[in-house]
C-alpha cells in the first residue's frame, strides 16, 4: 500500500470519488477540527483526539466517526462496519455525491465535536484477555517449528489478533484461506494489522 502524506494525495488516490471527498472535506474544514493524515487516510482531531475521518473504497465513501456510538443519529445514517466487534466507531456511507446533504453532514460533524469536548468516548479495554488458539492454527504450529517460534516471538496482542482472525471465520474453507494468508506474515514476525499502524 502506498504511503499517503497529505489529504490531497488521498483524494487523488481515490479519483473515482474525488468530487465527493472534496465536498465532505470542505464541510469538515468549516469547523475547528484539525486536519491530519493517520493510517494512510484523512483524520480530523480536537485537542489531539481523533473525532472523525474520511474514507473511500471501491463502491462507497464516507465519514468515520471515532465515537459515533454517542451520536443521536436522528436521520438513521450511521452503520457499524463490524457488528459485535466495533464498539464506538460508526460510518456515514454514501455511494454518490448526490446523496450528500451538506446541512445534515455538518450537524453530525458538529455533534461529534461537542461529544469529544464533553469527553464522551469509549476507552479501549486494556484488561488481559486469555488468547485461545484455534484448532487450525494450533495444528499448523505443532507441524511447523519455524512458524511456531515466530508466533511465540510476537507480542500477546499480535498473537491474539491472529487467533481472532482465524477463529472468527465461520466456514472451514475461509479458515484455511486465512491461515495461508497469515503464514508469511507470521514468518516475518509482523502483526496482522501492522501495515495500517505504520502511518
Amino acid at each position: 500500500m502506498k504511503k499517503i502524506y497529505s489529504v490531497e494525495e488521498y483524494i487523488e488516490e481515490h479519483a473515482h470519488f474525488s468530487d465527493a471527498l472534496i465536498m465532505l472535506r470542505d464541510i469538515i474544514n468549516t469547523t475547528e477540527c484539525i486536519e491530519t493524515v493517520k493510517w494512510n487516510a484523512p483524520v480530523y482531531t480536537i485537542n489531539n483526539k481523533n473525532v472523525l475521518g474520511l474514507g473511500a473504497f471501491k463502491n462507497h465513501f464516507g465519514i468515520w466517526f471515532f465515537n459515533g456510538v454517542f451520536l443521536k443519529d436522528e436521520h438513521n445514517l450511521l452503520v457499524n462496519a463490524q457488528e459485535n466487534k466495533t464498539k464506538a466507531l460508526r460510518q456515514m456511507r454514501f455511494e454518490s455525491i448526490s446523496e450528500i446533504d451538506k446541512h445534515t453532514v455538518l450537524a453530525y460533524v458538529k455533534e461529534s465535536i461537542e461529544n469529544q469536548k464533553l469527553g464522551k468516548e469509549i476507552k479501549p479495554d486494556r484488561s488481559k484477555k486469555e488468547t485461545v488458539i484455534p484448532k487450525e492454527l494450533k495444528e499448523l504450529l505443532a507441524k511447523n517449528k519455524k512458524i511456531k517460534n515466530s508466533f511465540v516471538a510476537l507480542s500477546p496482542y499480535k498473537q491474539r489478533e491472529y487467533c481472532d482472525y482465524i477463529g472468527s471465520a465461520k466456514r472451514e474453507a475461509t479458515k484455511q484461506k486465512r491461515l495461508e494468508k497469515i503464514i508469511p506474515m507470521i514468518s516475518q514476525k509482523i502483526g496482522l494489522n501492522d501495515k495500517y499502524k505504520n502511518c
